[in-house]
């Protein structure tokens, strides 16, 4: 029954962390345009070397390399949308990432604490971790930048900012912070699609993290 209680426990904290980040970027503030501190997804490449039948080898291991036709736009605006979603790709793919990352890491270590009440205590270590860095890089974040956020968010963590919230909360007030984030033309429900509406988007991120654009 303990062990029932404490993955409970550990699920509800994992919750609450998603529906912190969620509430973060509910509350993304529009803001012009920025440039400034974009990071660049660099390519990984190992060198090596391995025995083979008494041989020394040397090898080379390299991340993927994505080969896709020319872009192709009816018109100028087109290109400048493109260009736009390169530029904000690369500015919150790191976010994400980070969130996914943080996500594992706190869960891997809740599980070496005995107790509930550390459990507890630690994540609201995490919490306020959270806000001091999150909040006001959430707040640098153009409206466009903050959609794409949530949809990699979902891309990373396999769970919408939306069902975050409804799981910790539940439906009543997770609606509220959808309507909250739809007034400023956003929504929390918004799910990553990489075979639909999303495809382009994939392409974009898969060419970032494979540091070709």
């Amino acid at each position: 029954m303990n062990d029932g209680r404490e993955k409970s426990s550990n699920f509800a904290g994992m919750k609450r962390m998603m529906f912190l980040l969620g509430l973060l970027v509910a509350l993304v503030t529009p803001v012009s345009a920025q440039e400034i501190g974009d990071p660049e997804f660099v390519p990984m490449v190992k060198v090596s070397k391995t025995l083979v039948d008494g041989d020394t080898i040397q090898y080379m291991e390299m991340q993927n390399v994505y080969v896709y036709p020319e872009p192709t736009f009816k018109n100028k605006r087109q290109q400048q949308a493109y260009t736009r979603l390169v530029r904000n790709v690369k500015k919150v793919l790191p976010i994400a990432k980070e969130v996914r990352q943080m996500l594992i890491e706190t869960a891997e270590y809740i599980e070496t604490l005995p107790s509930k009440s550390e459990r507890e205590a630690h994540l609201k270590r995490v919490e306020a971790s959270i806000v001091k860095e999150y909040k006001p890089r959430m707040k640098k974040l153009t409206l466009a930048q903050g959609k794409l956020l949530i949809k990699l968010v979902d891309r990373e963590c396999n769970s919408t900012a939306y069902e975050a919230i409804q799981a910790f909360v539940g439906p009543v007030k997770a609606g509220w912070w959808q309507a909250f984030a739809w007034v400023f033309g956003a929504s929390l429900k918004k799910g990553y699609r990489p075979d639909g509406v999303d495809k382009l988007t994939e392409r974009v991120v898969l060419m970032v993290e494979a540091g070709q654009i």
